[in-house]
C-alpha cells in the first residue's frame, strides 16, 4: 500500500481530531454521571471484577491479603474452591465464599468501636479455636466487618471495625500519622531519661521508633504511662516499655485517633455516629 500523500494526511486530520474529542466528550460524560451517582447512592461498581478487588471492596481485607486468602483455598465462587489470581466475578450472579461465610459488597459501610476484653485475639476466625473479637461483634448483621490494627490477646481497649476496606487501608497508612493512646501499667518507676527515650525514640528489633507521647500519671510502685503513637508495630508499646527496663504488666487502648471508649463498657461495642466517621474519615486523609 502507497504511502498518504501530505494533502491526503492532512485532509483526514479533521475528522480524526473530531473522533478524539467525541470520544473525550463521551468519557467525561460517563464520568460525570458516575460522579453524580456515586454521591448519590454510595460506591457502585458495574460489570465483573477481580476476586482480589472485590474482597478488599467487601471489608474482607486489603488486596494482598485477599490474594493470600485466594492462594490458600479459602475462598469459594458459587461454592467452587478458586486457588488462581485473575478471577472475575459478577456482583449480581456470582456467590462469593471465605471460610464459608458470604462476602458482599454494601452501598453503605459502617464503623463501630468494640470495648475489648482481655483473653481474645484480634481475628475472625482462629484455628485453634480460641475466643475472638469476632465473637464480640455484629458479624451477622454486617457483612465485611474487619478490625483495623489488632490489639494483643491481653490487651484491653479500643478496636476498631470497618467495612470499609479503603478506610481502614488510609487509617493504618504510615503517611497518615493517626494517634493512638495507651494507658500502660509497667513494673517500677521510669526514671525522667527512661521516660525522655520513650518519647525520643527507642530501638526495637525492627529499628528505632518513632517519638511518641509520653506522660507519667503516677509513681508506684507500679507506674502508670499514658503512651500516645502513631506507629503500628507488632506489640510495639509493650516492646517499648522492655527496652527501657520496664516490664508493660498491663495495656489498655484509650483512644484511637478521635475516638474513644467514654460509657462503652468492657465487651460491648457501638455504631460511630456520623460526626464520629466524618472525624475519623478527615484523620484517614479522606475528608
Amino acid at each position: 500500500m502507497s504511502k498518504r500523500t501530505r494533502k491526503e494526511k492532512n485532509a483526514a486530520e479533521p475528522q480524526g481530531r473530531d473522533s478524539r474529542r467525541a470520544r473525550a466528550a463521551a468519557t467525561a460524560a460517563r464520568a460525570a454521571e458516575t460522579g453524580q451517582r456515586t454521591a448519590a447512592m454510595g460506591p457502585a461498581e458495574d460489570g465483573p471484577m477481580r476476586l482480589q478487588r472485590f474482597l478488599a471492596r467487601a471489608g474482607v481485607a486489603s488486596r494482598r491479603a485477599s490474594e493470600e486468602l485466594i492462594a490458600d483455598g479459602r475462598v469459594t465462587v458459587n461454592g467452587e474452591p478458586v486457588a488462581k489470581m485473575g478471577v472475575k466475578v459478577d456482583l449480581d450472579h456470582d456467590v462469593v465464599r471465605v471460610d464459608g461465610q458470604v462476602v458482599s459488597i454494601s452501598q453503605e459501610h459502617v464503623a463501630l468501636v468494640l470495648h475489648k476484653p482481655a483473653g481474645y485475639v484480634t481475628t475472625m476466625s482462629d484455628p485453634q479455636g480460641r475466643p475472638c473479637v469476632a465473637d464480640l461483634v455484629p458479624v451477622e448483621q454486617y457483612a465485611g466487618l474487619y478490625p483495623v490494627g489488632r490489639l494483643d490477646r491481653d490487651t484491653t481497649g479500643l478496636l476498631l471495625f470497618v467495612t470499609d476496606g479503603g478506610l481502614g487501608n488510609q487509617l493504618l497508612h504510615p503517611s497518615h500519622h493517626v494517634l493512638k493512646q495507651y494507658l500502660a501499667t509497667v513494673r517500677g518507676v521510669p526514671s525522667r531519661h527512661q521516660v525522655h527515650l520513650l518519647r525520643t525514640g527507642v530501638k526495637l528489633d525492627d529499628g528505632m521508633t518513632s517519638p511518641a507521647e509520653v506522660e507519667l500519671l503516677d509513681n508506684g510502685p507500679d507506674a502508670t504511662l499514658r503512651i500516645g503513637i502513631r506507629e503500628g508495630r507488632n506489640r510495639q508499646v509493650r516492646r517499648m516499655c522492655d527496652a527501657v527496663g520496664h516490664e508493660c504488666l498491663h495495656l489498655h487502648r484509650s483512644h484511637f485517633g478521635p475516638l474513644d471508649l467514654e460509657g462503652l463498657p468492657e465487651g460491648q461495642w457501638r455504631l460511630l455516629s456520623e460526626d464520629e466517621l466524618a472525624q475519623l474519615r478527615a484523620a484517614a486523609g479522606l475528608a
